[in-house]
């Protein structure tokens, strides 16, 4: 995969470019999944656990209380480290040396291209590092090893270059005012940026959220996942082995109602992003209005559409739809998990896409070829499963999977039901797991209302040929991401954020570093001028 296409998309897979029923009912019998590598032993990874502990004011330190957790491994359910586990007297600390670091350290008063530099230089290091920082990704979350090493970590690399670039043409504005006054704006860092990564994009998410609080001078303290603690701490010891100055980058692993609550609430913290659930993000809101106002950025649930024309090439159509679907074990937050067909295309649609998740390779995401991991843990594992059996007892047509893979670790079967209804929780509520459900629909009005009709405005993706249904769709739909003819395209210039519960605010590009800015406008008397 060339290193183009690794770092443009997730799911690099697109379609040609746009130009001017019998229900199949299946059955638990029909599994035809390839799963030896699941009864395996599992592979040893490549790569050891160097960093467990919190990294405060350039240092790796022990939680002040001297307690760790345990960081699972999804294949198995086993202990791969035990990690510090930070609670408040640990975010207190970080959010000191944080604030020490903006008040008084050299990284918000150092040019733009020193701190320019220091960012092009990790991503260089990210490049060197980049089996070692995949495998770790892969080991810590389950994701299939190749998509860690050649699409996600190329892809961090990438997002800081982009970033670097920024960090020199951040500035104001002069402005005409009326009367003798001379006006200008300054675009000043916002100071502490708290921020709260999610375990399913680790690195991504780290990326995303450190890339522009940096570029724009502030510093950060940032909670990673309790399920994927790991790979943040490697990065981040190489961001300061770049040159970062001390206290400027502070991780502190731990859990949502110590340190997260903490950092949330802390007097002390300018701003908060946050991606994760929707109830979690209600939560994180009230802590941050509760305590200063701080300004927070949410990026949520989703519930996505993915709408298939009647003039669809079906073959093309239930590829796109499996990638939107079952790509990273369905643990996207806007995985187009709800597939509306028209129905002049449903009945060959839904025996295709059955066929297709029955090729599904799940296993070992180390071993090559593997397309499906383990989902993250237990908790998500159950979940998944409770929300196949909803779809059962709800009197959706279960065409294939529906049950764990193999017998040991968190490893389900790719499933799809078909004949499902707006109304049933598979189809309205977040399931965040390897489930297509397919839904049949007559015309454009019905599914732009059928789509919309949902808390959640994530993404799209619609599949046509036609220019004006594609024009229709992309306007109708309220969601903040529509894809046309393709999925999961995340260039490091491309916004993504969503409408509704599904968050508040945009991340990457240059969308993004608005906000980890403060506005200030200085207005001065000018004496005689020669104009105005």
């Amino acid at each position: 995969m060339a290193a183009a296409r690794r770092t443009s998309s997730l799911v690099s897979r697109s379609l040609p470019l746009l130009r001017g029923g019998k229900q199949i009912n299946g059955g638990r019998g029909m599994y035809r999944y390839s799963t030896a590598a699941a009864h395996e032993n599992p592979i040893t990874p490549p790569v050891s656990v160097q960093y467990d502990k919190l990294l405060i004011d350039g240092k790796f330190v022990d939680a002040a209380s001297g307690k760790t957790f345990p960081t699972l491994d999804p294949r198995t359910g086993e202990v791969i480290a035990h990690v510090a586990e930070g609670d408040a007297e640990d975010i207190n600390r970080a959010v000191s040396a944080a604030r020490k670091a903006f008040d008084e350290g050299p990284w918000p008063r150092m040019t733009a291209y020193e701190r320019q530099k220091i960012l092009l230089r990790f991503a260089d290091l990210i490049e060197k590092h980049n089996d070692e920082i995949a495998a770790l990704e892969t080991w810590d979350n389950g994701k299939p090893y190749e998509q860690s090493a050649q699409i996600e970590v190329p892809m961090v690399a990438r997002i800081f270059r982009y970033y670097a670039g920024w960090t020199d043409k951040i500035h104001g504005l002069t402005v005409p005012a009326d009367g003798p006054h001379h006006v200008q704006t300054l675009h000043e860092p916002i100071g502490v940026a708290g921020q709260i990564i999610p375990w399913n994009f680790p690195l991504l998410m780290f990326a995303w959220k450190i890339g522009p609080a940096l570029a724009c001078g502030n510093t950060v303290v940032l909670k990673t996942a309790e399920q994927t603690p790991l790979s943040a701490l490697l990065v981040s010891k190489l961001l300061y082995e770049a040159g970062l100055p001390d206290g400027v980058l502070n991780i502190v692993s731990g859990f949502g109602p110590t340190a997260g609550a903490t950092l949330c609430s802390h007097m002390d913290v300018d701003k908060i992003a946050f991606t994760g659930s929707t109830d979690t993000g209600r939560i994180v809101l009230e802590l941050s209005a509760k305590s200063n106002l701080k300004p927070v950025t949410l990026e949520l649930g989703g519930k996505s559409p993915f709408i298939v024309c009647e003039d669809a090439d079906v073959d093309q159509a239930v590829e796109l739809a499996h990638s939107a679907l079952f790509f990273n074990q369905g643990q996207c937050c806007c995985a187009g998990s709800r597939t509306y067909v028209h129905e002049k295309v449903y009945d060959e649609f839904v025996a295709k896409a059955k066929a297709r998740a029955q090729k599904r390779t799940v296993g070992d995401p180390f071993k090559a070829g593997i397309e499906q991991g383990p989902q993250i843990d237990g908790e998500q594992f159950e979940k998944i499963l409770k929300y196949i059996r909803f779809g059962q007892e709800a009197g959706a047509t279960l065409e294939t999977g529906g049950d764990r893979h193999g017998t040991k670790g968190y490893y389900i079967q790719p499933t799809v039901f078909s004949n499902v209804k707006d109304d049933m929780p598979i189809a309205k509520e977040e399931i965040f797991g390897p489930v297509q459900t397919i839904l049949k629909f007559k015309d454009l009005n019905e599914v732009i209302q059928r789509a919309n009709n949902s808390v959640y405005g994530l993404a799209a993706g619609v599949f046509t040929h036609n220019i004006d249904t594609a024009n229709t769709l992309m306007r109708a739909l309220r969601v903040g991401t529509v894809w046309i003819n393709c999925f999961d395209i995340f260039d490091a210039t491309i916004p993504f954020g969503g409408y509704k519960m599904s968050g508040t605010g945009r991340e990457k590009g240059e969308y993004s570093l608005k906000n980890y800015l403060q506005v200030k406008a200085v207005v001065t008397p000018i004496k005689n001028p020669a104009w105005l």
